[in-house]
């Protein structure tokens, strides 16, 4: 099966994980990973009620990590343990990040 992750902010910023050779993270771990990233990252709930969902910590961390932590080789292992956790965290294989129109797709 096809495990893959795109983190997007536009056309020509584009990076994607390919996790088919990659230890798949468990579940609770990955929700553990994104909630520790959300907190040291300072990220804000997006929605008025305070709840943050799981796909609203993916996009938040992305976001407040931004394109240099995707691209840059000294934050590789980073990037690919966000791509785990997202996979995992959301229950998906296939997951589709696109900051331009802050949503999440499987």
């Amino acid at each position: 099966m096809r495990s893959q992750v795109t983190v997007s902010w536009s056309d020509t910023a584009t990076y994607r994980f390919d996790l088919e050779e990659v230890q798949p993270m468990p579940h609770e771990q990955a929700r553990a990973w994104l909630d520790e990233q959300f907190t040291a990252m300072e990220c804000e709930p997006t929605r008025l009620t305070g709840k943050v969902l799981t796909a609203d910590k993916v996009l938040a961390v992305a976001l407040a990590a931004g394109p240099g932590h995707f691209l840059d080789a000294k934050h590789r292992d980073w990037a690919v343990t966000y791509a785990r956790a997202a996979s995992a965290a959301l229950a998906k294989p296939v997951v589709s990040v696109d900051l331009a129109r802050m949503s999440v797709g499987y």
